[in-house]
């Protein structure tokens, strides 16, 4: 294994590590759990799932691998910030969208040679890239990684001690 195949390992590995630990942190909340705000006047666990099956899904797009698959979530779960008013698709529904992106997700990343990472992302013009190449998409993935740790540690305020 060369050094590009063992950093992308150690981030595929930490991708994983925070999606485990997301689905086991979620999975341990009923569906009426779901829609309790993590502390008072603080977003609903709903709202977090679907952001982050949101912001998982335009990784697709941001890597360059494919086309989101819901994007007219982006308006609801990206844009603007958790509103009970606001009519949010159905736990069920929810639950089977980040399945599937996180299922895709895994088949793109394995599918994805590693010398592909160390290169730009779309959020990013050449220019950029060419001052910065550690701006690349292994970066992204551990981004998104730490991102999805950071909205956990939102998630266990509801249950302490998870």
């Amino acid at each position: 294994m060369d050094q590009q195949q063992i950093f992308v390992q150690m981030a595929l590995n930490s991708w994983n590590t925070q999606l485990a630990r997301a689905e086991k942190v979620f999975s341990s909340y009923t569906e009426a759990e779901f829609y309790l705000p993590v502390a008072p006047g603080k977003n609903r666990i709903l709202y977090l799932y679907g952001h982050l099956a949101t912001v998982h899904d335009a990784l697709k797009e941001t890597l360059g691998l494919a086309k989101r698959t819901r994007p007219e979530l982006a308006v609801l779960f990206l844009q603007n910030a958790d509103n009970p008013a606001a009519e949010f698709p159905a736990y069920a529904d929810l639950k089977e969208y980040w399945n599937n992106v996180h299922d895709e997700l895994k088949v793109l990343f394995t599918n994805l040679p590693a010398e592909e990472w160390f290169k730009r992302h779309n959020a990013m013009t050449d220019e950029d890239f060419e001052k910065d190449p550690s701006r690349n998409r292994l970066s992204v993935l551990l981004n998104r990684a730490n991102h999805v740790a950071y909205h956990l540690g939102q998630v266990i305020l509801l249950k302490p001690g998870e």
